[in-house]
C-alpha cells in the first residue's frame, strides 16, 4: 500500500453534537467565558469522573490547570515542587512561573513514569538539604499511561505533600479501575487539538471539592472582590473556557468512548502487526493494574537495528518543530545536542516522514533541557536510555487500519536486513 495523504500522530474528530452546542451559543449571545455550555461540559466531566466529592472547572488550557493548582497549593517563590522529569514543559514551566524551583525525578522503566522509591528518598534529602519539605508532587501520565499512583499518593501523604495529577495525556486512563486525574488533591486535564477530546484549545482542573473550586474559579476569572467596581487584593488571571469551546467539549465527550475504544484498538493492531519485527518494541501496559487510553502508541528501537540512512542522521538541520503544533521556533545553532535519540530514531524519524508519516521522539527530559540545567534532578537513567531509543506512531481517531498497516510496512522497509 502507498498513500498520497499525511498520517498525523493524533488529529482531532469532530464526531459528536459539537455544531449543535456551538450554534446554541450563538443563538443565545453566550459567547464568553460563562454559560450554559460551560457548565454543561464541567458536569459531563464530572459525571465521568465517577467521584461525586470532586468538582471540575474548564479553563483555556492544560498549563493554565496546573499554573492555578499549584497557586492553590501555596506554591510561590522560594518554593521546591516536585515534577516528574520525563514529560512535556507544561508540568515545569508553570512552577516557574510562581518562582518557585521544580525538583526533577526520574521514572521507573515499567510505566515510564514518576518512581515512587525515588521520590521518597528525593522529598528526604531536600527536607535534609534545605529545612523545608517541597509544596507539591506533581507526576505526569506520559502518553497516557497510568502511573504507580497509589505509592505516589502514599509518599505525598507520607510527607504531608499534596499531589497534582497531570492527566492532560491520560484522560480516559484508569490505574485499578480508577479515573486517572481523581487520585490526587487536584486532577489536570488538557483538550488540545491532538488529545483524546478537544475544545480547540483548553483544559479542566479537577478539584476536591465545592470550595476548591470556588478558589480556583475567583484565580480564573481576574480574582475580583466583591465590591460594586473593580478591586483587586489578590493576583489573578483570565483562564476561563469559554462557552463556544466548552460547546465543543459536549460535543466532545458524546464520543470519548469512542475514541477511548480507537486508541487502543489501534494499540491492538501494532501490537500484532510488530510482533513479528526484531528490534521493535510496542510500549503495553505493565500489568493488569493498569489501563492506559494510549493516547499515542510508542515503540523502542534496538540500538542494534540498522535503519536506512542511520549514518546520515542529523546531517540537515530541522526547518522548525517536529510534531508540534504551529507556532515560532528558533533555528539551531547545530544539529547535534549532549542528549538526543540515537542515530536509529533519528534515521526512522526521517524515513516515516518521507513517507507522509508523522512521527517523533519521545519527550526529552525536563532535566536535560538546557533551560533547567542548574535544577536539582533525582534521576536514575531510565528516562535518559528511554529518550535515545523511542519514538511514538500515529493512534488518533483519524488513524486507520490501513494507515497502521501502512505505518508498519514502512517501518519494515526502513529496517535494512543486512
Amino acid at each position: 500500500m502507498t498513500t498520497s495523504k499525511r498520517i498525523y500522530l493524533c488529529l482531532a474528530h469532530m464526531g459528536g453534537r459539537e455544531m449543535d452546542f456551538i450554534r446554541e451559543a450563538f443563538d443565545t449571545n453566550w459567547v464568553v467565558p460563562l454559560g450554559p455550555n460551560v457548565n454543561g461540559f464541567e458536569e459531563d466531566l464530572k459525571r465521568f469522573c465517577g467521584d461525586e466529592s470532586k468538582e471540575v472547572v474548564a479553563l483555556s488550557a492544560g498549563t493554565a490547570a496546573v499554573h492555578l493548582a499549584l497557586l492553590a497549593c501555596g506554591v510561590g517563590p522560594g518554593d521546591e515542587v516536585m515534577v516528574q522529569s520525563f514529560t512535556f514543559c507544561a508540568s515545569s514551566h508553570p512552577v516557574t512561573y510562581l518562582g518557585a524551583t521544580p525538583v526533577f525525578v526520574d521514572s521507573e522503566a515499567d510505566s515510564w513514569n514518576m518512581d515512587p522509591e525515588l521520590l521518597d528518598r528525593a522529598i528526604a534529602d531536600r527536607i535534609e538539604k534545605t529545612g523545608r519539605k517541597p509544596k507539591a508532587i506533581v507526576p505526569v501520565y506520559l502518553y497516557g499511561m497510568p502511573a504507580r499512583i497509589d505509592e505516589i499518593v502514599a509518599v505525598g501523604e507520607k510527607y504531608g505533600i499534596p499531589v497534582i495529577e497531570d492527566a492532560a495525556e491520560g484522560f480516559g486512563s484508569r490505574f485499578d479501575g480508577r479515573v486517572c486525574g481523581t487520585f490526587g488533591r487536584y486532577g489536570v486535564l488538557s483538550f488540545n487539538g491532538n488529545k483524546m477530546i478537544t475544545t480547540s484549545g483548553g483544559g479542566a482542573l479537577i478539584c476536591p471539592g465545592p470550595e476548591a473550586k470556588n478558589e480556583i474559579m475567583f484565580y480564573a476569572t481576574q480574582a475580583r472582590e466583591s465590591y460594586p467596581y473593580y478591586q483587586h487584593e489578590r493576583i489573578g488571571y483570565n483562564y476561563r473556557m469559554s462557552n463556544i469551546c466548552a460547546g465543543i467539549g459536549r460535543g466532545q465527550m458524546l464520543v470519548l468512548e469512542d475514541h477511548i475504544a480507537h486508541h487502543r484498538h489501534v494499540q491492538a493492531l501494532y501490537r500484532e502487526l510488530l510482533s513479528d519485527v526484531d528490534g521493535v518494541t510496542l510500549h503495553e501496559n505493565p500489568s493488569p493494574h493498569y489501563d492506559s487510553n494510549f493516547w499515542l502508541c510508542t515503540v523502542t528501537l534496538s540500538p542494534t537495528l540498522k535503519v536506512k540512512g542511520h549514518d546520515k542522521a542529523y546531517a540537515t538541520a530541522v526547518s522548525g518543530a517536529v510534531g508540534g503544533a504551529a507556532g515560532v521556533t528558533h533555528a539551531a545553532a547545530d544539529t547535534h545536542t549532549d542528549c538526543e535519540p540515537n542515530a536509529n530514531v533519528e534515521a526512522m524519524r526521517v524515513f516515516l516522514d518521507a513517507a507522509g508519516i508523522e512521527s517523533r521522539p519521545l519527550w526529552k527530559p525536563m532535566h536535560r533541557q538546557p533551560v533547567y540545567a542548574s535544577n536539582p534532578a533525582y534521576v536514575n537513567g531510565v528516562s535518559e536510555s528511554l529518550f535515545k531509543v523511542g519514538l511514538c506512531l500515529p493512534s488518533g481517531p483519524m488513524v486507520s487500519d490501513d494507515d497502521v498497516r501502512y505505518i508498519v510496512d514502512s517501518i519494515k522497509a526502513a529496517i535494512d536486513a543486512d
